[in-house]
């Protein structure tokens, strides 16, 4: 298996691990596809919470994680991860966001996500949480 060396001492490795994105922001999802691209993740990115929700990816336990923006469009990022636990979906979800407060942060952390990213955040911190989420879900 491949190691990509980060600058921050962290690697990737090169087999393929599959993360859903979900941001309203077409610029955001690019530039977030492209990082995690870059580091050998598959990726399935969508604008919406509702998209994602009624997509195969919501159901799919082949996902490693969800990234989700907490102001989305339509239903809310919270919202959506609130979903996924009616489900009993035990994939771990990152949480993003520009407009932190604390009300929000500790609805958010109060969801059972595994990380919650302040916007704008490095493409380091964002394959940091992944990678988090990825021992948290392999300890399930």
């Amino acid at each position: 298996m491949q190691e990509i060396p980060l600058a921050d001492g962290l690697s990737s490795s090169a087999k393929q691990v599959l993360v859903a994105i979900v941001d309203d922001d077409p610029g955001v999802l690019k530039g977030l596809k492209r990082v995690l691209d870059a580091y050998n993740y598959t990726t399935d990115v969508f604008n919406s919470g509702e998209a994602f929700l009624a997509s195969d990816d919501a159901k799919n336990n082949d996902i490693a994680c969800f990234v989700l923006d907490i102001h989305l469009g339509g239903m809310s990022g919270i919202e959506v991860r609130r979903r996924l636990a009616t489900n009993n979906s035990q994939v771990p979800v990152i949480f993003m966001t520009a407009l932190d407060t604390d009300a929000v942060r500790r609805e958010a952390l109060d969801t059972g996500c595994v990380d919650y990213l302040r916007k704008p955040f490095s493409g380091h911190e964002l394959i940091a949480s992944i990678q988090k989420a990825l021992t948290l879900k392999d300890e399930r």
